[in-house]
């Protein structure tokens, strides 16, 4: 099954967004996706570019999909979590494979989530899922309002209980009609929502 395969309710990806405090918000998250989990799910935390390739195996220590760092033209399989590498900007392309970018920063941050998230409403319209955790910048609010206005499904971290509030209240503030949600049922809508 590709990407381009919609699973059962018509959604083909789950695009995440993360800064300050994302590794352990991603934590709660990551973990509750079930094994044969029906879409991809690809994920930006901003990290230094010299940061290395830490994330797909620490994250892959705790969950039962499989975790990667993306690379360049591969397809984004269903069951995977890519991770945008340090240094570079994670797009998806509309036949359903994943592109990196060294094109400058946005916002000071490549990854940018912004990018990732108007390629996948770009390329998926309404069958994205968007989510925005903490971090303390606004990257992301508008790639989140895209996806929201393709018709797609827009999710922020309650600012209330994020470590850093500033990016769901950036992503609020652009999107207003996203679900707010704790972490816990961010990550338990993610996995009813794959028909867990």
């Amino acid at each position: 099954m590709t990407m381009a395969d919609a699973p059962a309710g018509g959604l083909r990806a789950v695009v995440i967004g993360a800064s300050a405090g994302g590794i352990q918000a991603l934590s709660h998250i990551l973990p509750l996706l079930p094994e044969g989990y029906p879409m991809p799910v690809l994920v930006v935390i901003h990290m230094p570019a010299d940061g290395g390739n830490v994330l797909a195996p620490l994250f892959q220590k705790k969950c039962r999909l499989s975790v990667r760092e993306a690379e360049d033209k591969e397809p984004a399989t269903p069951g995977t979590i890519f991770f945008a590498p340090p240094g570079y900007h994670m797009l998806v392309e509309a036949e359903g494979t994943l592109a990196l970018s060294s094109d400058e920063p946005v916002l000071h941050s490549r990854p940018s989530i912004d990018v990732l998230l108007e390629s996948a409403a770009d390329a998926f319209d309404e069958q994205v899922i968007g989510v925005i955790l903490t971090g303390a910048s606004p990257d992301g609010a508008r790639g989140l309002r895209a996806i929201a206005d393709a018709g797609g499904i827009a999710i922020v971290e309650d600012p209330s209980a994020a470590y850093a509030s500033a990016m769901p209240l950036a992503a609020l503030d652009l999107c207003p009609t996203a679900m707010v949600l704790s972490l816990d049922a961010i990550g338990a809508f993610l996995r009813d929502i794959g028909g867990e």
